[in-house]
C-alpha cells in the first residue's frame, strides 16, 4: 500500500511536469521528445533524490501534502522541470528533421493512441532507414556529382524503395515520371519498380459492394464480373451491367487501403526529412515538397468521391468545346468515397491502337492535335485540366475514333494568373524571345520579388539557344533546363504549375506514340492563333451575347465610375493638407515587421532572463556576509531567481533552434 502511495506521487508530479514544461518550451512541441524528456528527468531526479534524502526520512508515512511541501521536495520538482526543459534542447539540438507533419496531425490524438502511434511510426521508421544505410544510400549520396557514383545512387535509392514495399514503390513510380527533375540514370533505375497487387477475393468484392451502395448488390447490378479487367495497390476495376442494361465499370477502393496510408504515408515523410537533411542534392531537388505533394495527391486519391467531382467539373468545362473528346459518364447515385460506378467504353488505348486508326481511316496528326487542344483549352481557360496523360488514360473510340479520356483521380487547378503565365510561357518558347519567357515564369513562380533579372534572363537565354534551329523543340528537355535554373536560383513553381508542366511533358509521350513526328510547340502556336481568330470574331458572330456581356459588364462598373470624381477630389485635397505621405522602410513589409517584432520580443526576454541571472547571483554574494535568519529568505529568492533565469533562456534557446530549421 505504501509503494502504491508513493508511485501515484511521483505520477501526479510527472503529470504536473509534463503539462508544465510544455506550456514553458512552447505550444507546437514533439510529442515523442516530449514523453521521453519527462520520464528521463523525473527517473534521474527521483533516484538522487531518494539516495541523497529520502531514504534517510520516513516520507511514505507523510501525507502527500506534507511532502510536496517541504523545501526538499520543492528543489526536487524544479529540477525536474528544469532538466526536462534540457532534455527537450538537446532532442532538438540533435534532431534534423525538426516537428514534423505526422506529429502535428496526432497532436489532437488522446494520449494513449499517440503514444501507441508513436511507437508503431518510430519502429517502421527505424526499418526504413536501416535499409536505407545498408543499401548505401547515405555514402553514395557524397559523390553523386561522378556518373558511375550517381549510378550507384541510383540503384540505391531504388532499392531501398523497392525492399520498403507500398507506399514506397508507389512514390518511385511517381518519381519514374519527374523527368524535369531527375536525370535519365535516375528515371531507368526508377521505371523498373513493379508492384505485385494480387486481386481481391470474390467474396470480399461481395462484401466491399453491399457495404459501399445504397440497395444490395443484387438490386443494383443485372451482373457482375468478379474477375477484375485492372487491378493496382489502391484499387481495382470490374466489368458489370446495370438493372437498366448499361454496361458500366466498377472501381473500388481496396479496404484496407486507408490504414496503411495513414502509417506509412507518415513515414514516406519523416523518411523524405531525414534524406533531405543528410543530403544538399535531396534538398536542392526539393525532395521533402516531393514527398509532402505526392503524400496530400494520395490522401486525395482515395477518396473516390473526390475523382467523381473532378470528373464532372472536367466534364461541365469542355461541354461547349471546339475540340471533341468524350469522357464517361459518372452514375452518381451509386458512387461514393469507396466506389465508383461509370459508362463503359469501348475503345483501346493509343498504344495498341494502330489497327483503330487504319480500320476507322483516323489521321494520327489531327487526333494527336484534338486531344492537345483540349488539354491547352483545360489548362489555360477553365483551369482545371487532366494531371496524368499517359497512354493507358487516353483511348480511341471503337466506333467513331473520338478521343477518349480516363481517370481523372489526378487533376490540376490554375488560378488566373497562372494560366496567363502558362500563355506567355508557351509563347515565348515559340517566338524565342527571353523577355516574354520571363515574364510568364515570373507568373509563375511563389516567390519572383527574389528574382534577379538580368541573371536569369541569361541563363534563360542559355536553354533557348540550345534549342534554337532544330526541326523539333524536346520539351523533356526543356522542361527539366527551366526547373533547373528555378531552383538554382532560389524560385519555386506553385505546385499547380509544377503539375501543369509535368503533364506537359507527359503528354508530349502520348502525342509521340501517336504520332512520331508531332511538335507540342508547333502546334502550340497554332492554337495561339486559331484562338485569336475566334476571340476577335466571337463579338460578330454572337452579337447579342456580346451586347448581354458589355450590359452586365457597364452595370458593375457604373457604380465606380459615380464615385471617382468624388475620390479624386478626396485625394487632391489630402495630398494638398499634407495628410499623405508615402514612405517605405523596413517596417513597410508586413513579413519584415513580424519578424523585428519577434526577435525583440525575444531580446527583451533574454535580458529579462540575464537581469534574473546577474541580481541572484548578487544575492548569493550578498547572503554569505548576513548571519541572521534573512539569509535564508535571500538565498531562496536567489535561487529561485536563477531557476528563472535558466527557464527563459532554455525556452529562448528552443525557440532559436526552431527559427533556424524553419
Amino acid at each position: 500500500m505504501i509503494v502504491v502511495k508513493f508511485f501515484i506521487q511521483v505520477m501526479v508530479i510527472s503529470g504536473f511536469i509534463y503539462f508544465v514544461s510544455g506550456r514553458l518550451i512552447g505550444s507546437t512541441i514533439n510529442f515523442g521528445r516530449r514523453i521521453l524528456s519527462v520520464i528521463i528527468s523525473v527517473s534521474l531526479t527521483s533516484f538522487v533524490y531518494w539516495y541523497s534524502y529520502l531514504r534517510h526520512t520516513n516520507f511514505l508515512k507523510e501525507s502527500m501534502v506534507q511532502t510536496i511541501t517541504e523545501v526538499s521536495t520543492l528543489v526536487w520538482i524544479g529540477s525536474m522541470l528544469l532538466i526536462s526543459m534540457l532534455l527537450y534542447l538537446v532532442f532538438e539540438l540533435f534532431d534534423p528533421s525538426g516537428i514534423t507533419a505526422s506529429n502535428q496531425r496526432n497532436g489532437q490524438k488522446s494520449f494513449v493512441l499517440r503514444l501507441r502511434n508513436y511507437w508503431r511510426q518510430q519502429k517502421r521508421l527505424r526499418q526504413v532507414l536501416k535499409i536505407a544505410v545498408t543499401n548505401g544510400v547515405v555514402q553514395t549520396i557524397k559523390y553523386t556529382r561522378q556518373r558511375e557514383n550517381e549510378r550507384e545512387l541510383a540503384i540505391a535509392f531504388r532499392k531501398t524503395l523497392e525492399q520498403c514495399g507500398g507506399i514506397f514503390i508507389k512514390f518511385g513510380q511517381v518519381l519514374s515520371t519527374r523527368k524535369e527533375l531527375f536525370s535519365p540514370i535516375f528515371i531507368d533505375e526508377l521505371e523498373r519498380l513493379q508492384h505485385n497487387v494480387q486481386p481481391l477475393p470474390h467474396e470480399q468484392i461481395s462484401q466491399i459492394l453491399n457495404n459501399s451502395l445504397l440497395h444490395s448488390e443484387d438490386k443494383v447490378f443485372a451482373s457482375f464480373r468478379k474477375d477484375p479487367i485492372a487491378a493496382a495497390s489502391i484499387g481495382q476495376v470490374h466489368r458489370a451491367r446495370l438493372k437498366n442494361y448499361d454496361e458500366v465499370v466498377v472501381k473500388l477502393l481496396r479496404p484496407e487501403v486507408k490504414s496503411f496510408m495513414r502509417d506509412d504515408l507518415a513515414i514516406l515523410e519523416e523518411f523524405a526529412n531525414w534524406l533531405t537533411s543528410k543530403s544538399t542534392w535531396a534538398a536542392s531537388l526539393g525532395f521533402r515538397e516531393l514527398a509532402m505533394s505526392f503524400a496530400d495527391g494520395l490522401r486525395e486519391e482515395i477518396h473516390l468521391d473526390i475523382e467523381v467531382r473532378n470528373t464532372i467539373q472536367v466534364t461541365n468545362a469542355l461541354k461547349s468545346s471546339d475540340y471533341k473528346v468524350r469522357i464517361p459518364k459518372v452514375y452518381t447515385e451509386y458512387s461514393n468515397e469507396n466506389i465508383i460506378v461509370m459508362e463503359y467504353v469501348r475503345g483501346k488505348s493509343v498504344a495498341e491502337g494502330t489497327g483503330e486508326f487504319q480500320r476507322l481511316h483516323v489521321e494520327r496528326q489531327v487526333f494527336a492535335r484534338t486531344i492537345l487542344y483540349s488539354f491547352f483549352e483545360q489548362m489555360l481557360f477553365s483551369g482545371i485540366f487532366h494531371a496524368d496523360p499517359h497512354p493507358g488514360n487516353i483511348l480511341i473510340d471503337e466506333v467513331d475514333g473520338t478521343p477518349i479520356l480516363l481517370d481523372f483521380g489526378a487533376v490540376g487547378r490554375l488560378g488566373t494568373t497562372q494560366q496567363e503565365g502558362l500563355k506567355l510561357f508557351l509563347m515565348g518558347i515559340q517566338l524565342n524571345d527571353v523577355n516574354t519567357l520571363y515574364d510568364g515564369l515570373m507568373l509563375l513562380v511563389e516567390n519572383a520579388d527574389d528574382a534577379d533579372r538580368a541573371r536569369m534572363e541569361q541563363a534563360i537565354n542559355q536553354i533557348l539557344l540550345k534549342i534554337s534551329y532544330v526541326d523539333r523543340i524536346p520539351t523533356e528537355e526543356l522542361i527539366y533546363s527551366l526547373f533547373t535554373v528555378v531552383r538554382e536560383f532560389g524560385l519555386t513553381f506553385y505546385p499547380a504549375v509544377a503539375l501543369a508542366l509535368r503533364s506537359l511533358v507527359t503528354l508530349e509521350g502520348t502525342l509521340r506514340v501517336i504520332d512520331s513526328q508531332f511538335d507540342i510547340f508547333t502546334e502550340a502556336k497554332e492554337f495561339s492563333s486559331t484562338y485569336m481568330r475566334t476571340s476577335f470574331l466571337k463579338p460578330f458572330k454572337e452579337p447579342r451575347a456580346t451586347k448581354a456581356r458589355l450590359e452586365e459588364e457597364l452595370s458593375m462598373l457604373i457604380p465606380t465610375l459615380r464615385k471617382m470624381p468624388r475620390r479624386v477630389d478626396q485625394l487632391i485635397r489630402r495630398v494638398e493638407s499634407g495628410k499623405i505621405i508615402l514612405h517605405h522602410d523596413v517596417f513597410s513589409d508586413e513579413q519584415n515587421a513580424r519578424f523585428i517584432s519577434h526577435l525583440f520580443a525575444r531580446f527583451v526576454l533574454l535580458l529579462v532572463g540575464i537581469t534574473f541571472g546577474i541580481i541572484s547571483v548578487a544575492l548569493l554574494a550578498i547572503s554569505q556576509f548576513i548571519h541572521d535568519s534573512y539569509a535564508v529568505y535571500l538565498n531562496t529568492a536567489a535561487y529561485l531567481g536563477l531557476f528563472l533565469c535558466a527557464i527563459l533562456l532554455v525556452r529562448l534557446s528552443i525557440q532559436a533552434l526552431r527559427s533556424m530549421k524553419q
